[in-house]
């Protein structure tokens, strides 16, 4: 391990979705990480969208749509490109985003941005435009997975709110051979976690007692609170929190794991 290689001879799993995770992969490598691409949850639009297409069909009706992830920005776009609805055109409503990602993936689809949120998390958008919702109609393009707080967050500080499935999050995706392998047999030193769905799918795909071995022989990364939360949840041990929910924030985590981790043992030695 040198200090332009601190990730020298580490093997790390990225459980996010292939297409999210080719920029860390390239960043870790490049301080001397193996990574392995583990998608543990997949993405995939609704077969009915009627409701959807109605909701899209009178945008203009709403204050505020609300972004909480890429891949509502992504699928909730495609939809409108498919409908030929221009979202830049006529009355358009407002456009809120939690986190820097988000809000970079809604301004390549062409929604004109007026807030992020300072902190990465769907309630933040709640506390910090506080009373100015109040009677305002807000749109929410979700997955079916979608935690509760933030509706009913919104519904507390008296807005009206609608909400809309714009894609299903579904399990493991299709895996390079021997990578399913590699983390059941805890031949990896991290794993790194992006959402609650990805700890609930690779529960579902290992089981408790390879879970459980996991924690043990492996350190679990969790990118923000939320996730952290998830894992602590089913009594999994969370050896990296990511302070806010970016890529970014997870590798500068993972890097301070190891130095902190060589620093100690070369004290005790």
């Amino acid at each position: 391990m040198t200090a332009d290689k601190p990730l020298d001879g580490k093997c790390i799993v990225i459980t996010r979705a292939v297409e999210q995770s080719h920029e860390m992969k390239e960043r870790l490598e490049k301080l001397g990480a193996r990574v392995l691409l583990l998608p543990a949850v997949s993405f995939f639009g609704p077969e009915d969208t009627t409701n959807l297409d109605q909701v899209i069909g009178s945008l203009e009706r709403f204050d505020w749509v609300f972004f909480t992830s890429a891949n509502a920005v992504l699928f909730f776009s495609d939809r409108c490109r498919k409908l030929g609805r221009d979202v830049g055109a006529g009355k358009a409503p407002r456009y809120a985003a939690v986190g820097p990602a988000t809000a970079r993936a809604a301004a390549r689809r062409g929604f004109p941005v007026d807030y992020v949120a300072q902190e990465f998390q769907g309630a933040a958008l709640v506390r910090e435009l506080g009373a100015s919702l109040e009677g305002r109609r807000v749109l929410l393009p979700r997955s079916d997975r979608a935690r509760r707080d933030l509706p009913d967050a919104l519904k507390n500080a008296g807005a009206e709110v609608t909400e809309t499935v714009v894609y299903h999050t579904g399990g493991i995706g299709p895996t390079e051979p021997g990578i399913l392998e590699a983390v059941r047999e805890a031949r990896v030193d991290v794993i790194s976690f992006f959402s609650p769905s990805a700890v609930e799918s690779l529960r579902a795909e290992f089981g408790h007692e390879v879970m459980s071995r996991l924690g043990a022989r492996a350190a679990l990364a969790a990118v923000g609170p939320v996730t952290a939360a998830a894992l602590r949840k089913v009594g999994m041990p969370v050896a990296i929190e990511a302070s806010v929910a970016t890529a970014d924030s997870m590798i500068s985590a993972i890097v301070k794991h190891f130095s902190s981790s060589t620093v100690s043992q070369a004290r005790s030695s």
